[in-house]
């Protein structure tokens, strides 16, 4: 009878298995991670949809076959981190490797490996998840070398400072004004890059650490804009170049850092500047709708490739053409951390050899339409 009374106390348990296996390959299929598992002679028993897209074979191609078949990876033959595992040499094994796709292409993955036992203990196979880290390793290639001219760079400007000051210690009684004054002002050029190269790496430090803090009031985009486009004009003619101000309509006050924006706005106009073909047009125009305020930066430059778009905003990255260009890839993230602290979105649109346009989108609330700028003056800082 107590048999009896326990199975008419769980009468659905194949239901609920079958609803928790459904359950759990429902959550493995959508991890966007490559999840596959093998008997204990290493041969394949199932693969999830990631591990198919990586692999480029089907789950029904995959199972039966071996391990080392499928993944191809650089580890397969000479040091199985999954064979590790299921001979219990080590419980779980993580390491970084490569496989090898269907089509022969190499994919840098991070592999996480473990044994598969039933209840009781017994080995049943194993289980390895693998992570495509393609764009974290190209990021990590960018970083070491962006670390490598940041130190190139200082080494050159120090070099340069500690080879005039040491003219000057030596040479002072034998040089006249004019030549002092040169000397000087060599100095004073190259302490300059220094203390930018510095205030740009310790300004990314702060954005990436979460640590932005928005001195906001109310502040009139117009007259910040007129003011940038006085300074930029000059700077654009010297490069041979010419910048227009198009604004449909007069701008309304908004709440923000205007210090911070006017950053963002010099560093695109800078890029703008710096990536401009001779005698080309650099436009900064404006326009609102009733929720934001439109701020664009349009180039006729060398342009943007379709496949480095989505990674423009990335701290350390640097295009094509970019080489050559003085900076380190930590402008644009920058810039992408300041607009979203004031709540905004930026947006680029790129065609190679025609230019891009940076659209700097800020909010237009409410509240900021009503203010005027005596009524905000001297807001709090917001972290």
């Amino acid at each position: 009878m107590e048999g009896k009374k326990k199975n008419e106390d769980r009468p659905d348990r194949p239901e609920k298995d079958f609803q928790n296996i459904a359950f759990y390959s429902f959550i493995i299929d959508s991890l966007p991670v490559g999840i596959l598992t093998v008997n204990p002679e290493m041969k394949v028993t199932s693969l999830n949809r990631w591990a198919e897209k990586l692999t480029g074979y089907s789950e029904k191609e995959a199972v039966g076959r071996f391990c080392g078949e499928v993944l191809r990876g650089g580890m397969c033959k000479l040091d199985c981190p999954l064979k590790k595992a299921i001979n219990r040499q080590h419980p779980e094994v993580r390491v970084d490797s490569t496989i090898r796709d269907r089509y022969g292409e190499i994919i840098p993955v991070r592999m996480n490996t473990a044994a598969l036992l039933d209840d009781n203990g017994r080995l049943i196979g194993g289980v390895e998840a693998f992570q495509d880290i393609s764009r974290l390793k190209t990021l990590e290639r960018e970083k070491d070398n962006l670390i490598s001219m940041f130190a190139h760079d200082m080494k050159s400007s120090l070099t340069v400072i500690g080879g005039f000051v040491l003219r000057l210690i030596k040479k002072a009684r034998q040089l006249d004004e004019e030549k002092q004054r040169d000397y000087l002002n060599i100095i004073r050029r190259e302490s300059g890059k220094l203390e930018s190269l510095v205030n740009d790496f310790l300004e990314f430090s702060r954005l990436q650490a979460g640590r932005l803090k928005l001195n906001l009031s109310a502040t009139s985009l117009d007259k910040e804009l007129m003011e940038l486009s006085d300074t930029y004009q000059l700077k654009a003619s010297q490069s041979g170049l010419r910048l227009e101000l198009k604004n449909e309509e007069e701008l309304p006050v908004i709440v923000c850092d205007s210090n911070k924006l006017r950053r963002v706005f010099s560093n695109l106009l800078d890029n703008a500047i710096k990536f401009s073909k001779d005698k080309g047009t650099i436009t900064l125009s404006t326009h609102t709708t009733p929720d934001e305020v439109i701020v664009e930066v349009k180039d006729e430059g060398i342009g943007i490739d379709p496949d480095e778009l989505p990674y423009v905003f990335d701290s350390f990255h640097r295009g094509r053409g970019a080489e050559q260009k003085e900076g380190f890839g930590l402008g644009l993230a920058s810039v992408k951390a300041i607009v979203e602290g004031h709540g905004g979105r930026i947006a680029v649109e790129s065609e190679p050899g025609k230019g891009s346009v940076f659209s700097v989108f800020l909010p237009r609330t409410n509240k900021q339409k009503q203010l005027s700028p005596p009524e905000v003056e001297g807001i709090g800082v917001a972290g």
